[in-house]
């Protein structure tokens, strides 16, 4: 392997709050489809951290000890929640305490990314380790393929 030069990384960023919408909208597509039929209508937000009421909701101390969270209705409960006024389901990525993530481990951002998707959906869906684990890795494997929408 060649080692980069400096000037290949003179004038790189941390991507913005925009540019990691759109890596977070990539990896979700990414997904297997029978995956994101769980989520119809799922609205991913992206901010720098959690809000201070998250964090003491969670007991969370440090800001960056949570990367994403997951808020709506589950799949289990859907057909007993009436549809009026219920807010969409939504994943909140938090782009700072991902990027410290980044750079203190050997994975690509879009891995990490991805992880932290499955992870909220599917840990609210009550899916195993094991069905999480397979779901990244055929989002992984699609990673080549034409992007699903």
């Amino acid at each position: 392997m060649t080692p980069r030069k400096a000037h290949d990384w003179h004038d790189l960023a941390a991507p913005s709050l925009d540019e990691f919408e759109v890596l977070a909208d990539a990896a979700y597509a990414r997904l297997p489809a029978r995956f994101r039929t769980l989520c119809q209508g799922l609205v991913i937000r992206v901010a720098d951290f959690p809000t201070d009421e998250v964090l003491d909701d969670m007991e969370i101390e440090d800001p960056f000890g949570l990367l994403g969270l997951f808020s709506g209705v589950g799949l289990p409960h859907d057909a007993a929640v009436p549809e009026s006024g219920r807010l969409p389901n939504q994943i909140q990525l938090y782009r700072r305490p991902i990027l410290d993530y980044w750079a203190e481990h050997e994975e690509s951002l879009g891995t990490i990314i991805t992880h932290v998707l499955v992870h909220e959906i599917g840990h609210h869906f009550g899916l195993s380790d094991a069905d999480m684990e397979r779901i990244e890795g055929e989002a992984e494997a699609a990673e080549g393929e034409p992007r699903a929408r």
